[in-house]
């Protein structure tokens, strides 16, 4: 759907401050998200383990682009890849997913307005024996992954003959609502019965199922086509009595379609979100100083699209644009498009989360930009500058799968080591905490049972026995393990000899999230190992090329060692006595800045030999961070170490590292 997008703009390092610890992310102004705000303001968090963020990739289904993956196959057949879509959305820690449910004027659901999609069967209007729909909502709840239902608002076909459609398709039936223009078929957005129709199919889904969210996507008036003029002079000599110009009537056609979709949408279910993912350019600074410092297609006047004026007016609850160039692209920066819209949506009450180009990693044909398995990740890594940004959503689904170049990958290992629950919606109250009703340690894991009232919730796990509640703890998700719509979980991650602490939080339709449930303590089953070598300690050794250092306040103990990377290992180590043969957690502990590495590489010596494994020491320091689980040898020897053998410039830091048994 937007692989095209990029060719309608034209082709046209410097160290950032160091960064304080992340804040909350920003949500919906409640007693309770302040709350929690002011909790976390006051806790060191660690910026790549966010608490809230909307994860989510969307499913295209017109041209078979995503699902199904072609016409015509068999229930069972469709029934099997969703779910393996949805099962790739929660491997990969997403905890939403945007699906396609009406791609041309038509539904994935028995709807008394549209015919059924040709893309389902391969016949436009033939029944595909289930309802995919309701299939969807309840395969994707199952999975506590939000379902966004995505309609594109005027799209009729991909060709411009009518009498390909069926006989009993509405644009057919009222051939004066549609216009063929590029090679495609459109319903007029200028004719009042028009919208209202488009309005009605859209709500049918909505007060029949149990969406979380309406989404639209960028396809509003056509794109330009050249040589060619949209057809609709004499529906604006009809409506238009008013307007100083065709433009501004075509954008107000879509500003009332995005108005009243809003007014209806919450009319009929309040927690159900509306939003849009508009072409990533509104205008451009030269032609409107309100506009970005950008060179590109600018969907204001192009398709007229007055996305700027919707956060404004606060018709949507977010926007999600498209913003699918690199950073550092002459004409579109990524970085620069990030900027701008957050300073639009500061302040209003929309949130805003980003339209990622996966297609573009890794592809032939792209820009060496995104040769770089890096360019998706670092888009991440900027967002995190920017607190009005609260997540992602990905083009499209086989892109995530196809993960070329390992350039998903390294955004997970990156940025969603940790699960993360969606931003709050809204200003309902909390619900009220639940209550641990049981916590066995078992074969399997710890089983835990609980009572509560939320539609889903929030299972965390300290280590130990605290005898209250640390707010800190649940600050960020270094402490969260999943979340889940049962009221059952099971912690196959625990070890046998750790004792830990559990707790239950309940989240409501919009996310608010309750206080913790009391804990419930499990208790090891032997004495647990754990021990922290700081580079100040007698089991550190380096060479006279690393320096010390106190310049930054996120030091582990009384300050921190640096050097410059080289083509040779010089490693700094941290030597330490490992009881027993067996698994080991190993954390380190570094302060970040900007100027530091982005690759600095941690050596540890397992069992089966040395592995390497490389942190952006730009990012995500002053905090535990956990490398990896590895098997070690018993015996006294340098276990962690960290290299200066790296391509990548800033220095590499070496500070503390935490080793514990599991």
């Amino acid at each position: 759907m937007r692989a095209g997008v990029a060719a309608l703009v034209a082709a046209a390092a410097t160290l950032l401050a160091p960064a304080a610890p992340a804040a909350a992310q920003s949500s919906a102004a409640t007693a309770a998200a302040q709350s929690s705000a002011a909790v976390t303001a006051a806790c060191t968090t660690d910026p790549a383990k966010p608490k809230r963020q909307l994860r989510a990739m969307w499913i295209s289904s017109v041209a078979n682009i995503d699902w199904p993956s072609a016409p015509g196959l068999s229930v069972s057949a469709q029934q099997s890849e969703f779910r393996a879509w949805l099962d790739l959305a929660v491997q990969k820690r997403m905890n939403a997913v945007v699906v396609q449910v009406r791609p041309t004027a038509d539904a994935f659901w028995p709807s008394p307005y549209e015919p059924w999609s040709q893309w389902l069967t391969g016949t436009q209007g033939k029944d595909p024996g289930y309802d995919p729909l309701a299939f969807m909502v309840s395969e994707a709840h199952a999975r506590n992954l939000e379902f966004h239902a995505w309609f594109n608002p005027y799209r009729i076909a991909n060709h411009d003959d009518p009498t390909k459609l069926v006989s009993t398709h509405p644009a057919r039936e009222n051939p004066s609502w549609r216009f063929a223009y590029g090679g495609k078929l459109y319903y007029n957005p200028g004719i009042p019965a028009v919208r209202a129709f488009i309005e009605d199919a859209i709500m049918d889904a909505v007060t029949r199922y149990d969406l979380d969210g309406v989404h639209l996507d960028d396809y509003f008036y056509p794109y330009p086509v050249s040589g060619q003029t949209i057809p609709d002079a004499a529906t604006y000599s009809t409506y238009g009595g008013g307007y100083a110009g065709i433009a501004d009537w075509r954008r107000d056609n879509v500003n009332k379609l995005v108005r009243e979709m809003d007014q209806r949408i919450h009319a009929a279910k309040s927690w159900v979100t509306f939003g849009i993912s508009p072409f990533g350019i509104w205008r451009n600074s030269s032609t409107d100083p309100l506009g970005s410092a950008t060179s590109g297609l600018q969907s204001y006047d192009a398709i007229y699209a007055d996305s700027r004026q919707w956060v404004k007016r606060g018709w949507v609850d977010y926007l999600a644009p498209q913003i699918y160039w690199h950073i550092g692209n002459t004409a579109a920066d990524y970085k620069v498009l990030t900027a701008w819209w957050s300073d639009v949506v500061r302040g209003t009450g929309v949130q805003l989360v980003i339209g990622q180009a996966a297609y573009r990693a890794g592809a032939s044909g792209q820009d060496a930009a995104w040769q770089d398995p890096a360019e998706l990740s670092d888009h991440l890594t900027y967002n995190r500058t920017r607190p009005e940004v609260l997540g992602d959503v990905y083009f499209s689904a086989k892109d995530v799968k196809a993960d070329r170049i390992g350039s998903f990958t390294q955004v997970v290992s990156t940025h969603y080591t940790r699960p993360a629950l969606l931003p709050a919606r809204g200003t309902a109250a909390a619900p009220a905490a639940p209550t641990i009703s049981a916590a066995t340690r078992g074969s399997g894991g710890v089983a835990l049972t609980w009572q509560g009232s939320g539609t889903a919730y929030a299972v965390y796990r300290v280590d130990g026995s605290p005898s209250t509640a640390d707010p800190c703890a649940f600050a960020d998700a270094r402490n969260l393990l999943t979340t889940t719509r049962k009221t059952t979980f099971t912690d196959a991650t625990a070890s046998a000899t750790a004792g830990y602490t559990y707790y239950v939080t309940a989240l409501d339709r919009t996310h608010q999230e309750s206080d913790p449930s009391a804990g419930k303590a499990v208790a090891g089953s032997g004495t647990a190992f754990s021990v922290t070598v700081d580079n100040a300690d007698a089991g550190f050794t380096a060479s006279s090329s690393w320096g010390t250092s106190t310049y930054s306040s996120q030091l582990h103990g009384t300050d921190y060692r640096f050097a410059d990377p080289v083509s040779a290992s010089d490693p700094a180590w941290f030597r330490a006595a490992i009881p027993s043969a067996g698994s080991y957690k190993v954390e380190i502990w570094y302060p970040s800045n900007a100027g530091y590495n982005s690759a600095t590489p941690y050596v540890v010596a397992t069992s089966t030999g040395n592995q390497t494994v490389t942190v952006d020491q730009r990012t995500g320091g002053g905090v535990w961070r956990v490398l990896g689980t590895y098997p070690l040898n018993a015996g006294t020897y340098n276990v962690v170490g960290v290299s200066r053998w790296t391509s990548t410039t800033g220095y590499v830091i070496a500070d503390a590292v935490r080793i514990t048994k599991v």
